[in-house]
């Protein structure tokens, strides 16, 4: 799935609901992560749940793996990695995460808490050097 055919999916959703479910069946799509990384270097702090990054450098690209111990957010940490996966540092901080997931119709449905953990999240990836 890419960007594209992710907002077509959430144009055709109707209500929160439906939204929930799809971010829900979008985080079982998440590559395993690695035990060995879920530790306290790794994990991101501000979260409701816990939450594990770890990220790779190839060149100027930055690749993300992600875990989370609650099932929408690791779908909300699914649709994180197709932002900025495979993008440079200046890519990524030209991108406004928190708009896009305005957009699918998510970031009105988030409980504040959880709103508090996505943008630690997408802080995180954005000071990527």
């Amino acid at each position: 799935m890419n960007i594209e055919e992710l907002k077509q999916t959430f144009d055709l959703l109707e209500d929160g609901e439906e939204k929930y479910s799809c971010v829900i069946e979008l985080g079982k799509q998440l590559l395993p992560y690695p035990q060995d990384k879920k530790d306290d270097e790794h994990k991101i702090y501000g979260c409701s749940s816990n939450v594990w990054f770890n990220v790779k450098q190839d060149g100027e690209k930055y690749y993300f793996n992600f875990e989370s111990d609650a099932l929408i957010v690791k779908g909300l940490l699914f649709i994180i990695k197709l932002l900025f996966d495979g993008k440079s540092g200046e890519e990524i901080r030209k991108i406004n995460a928190m708009d896009f997931f305005d957009e699918l119709g998510l970031k009105s449905t988030l409980s504040n808490q959880r709103q508090v953990g996505l943008s630690s999240i997408i802080s995180k990836i954005e000071g990527l050097k």
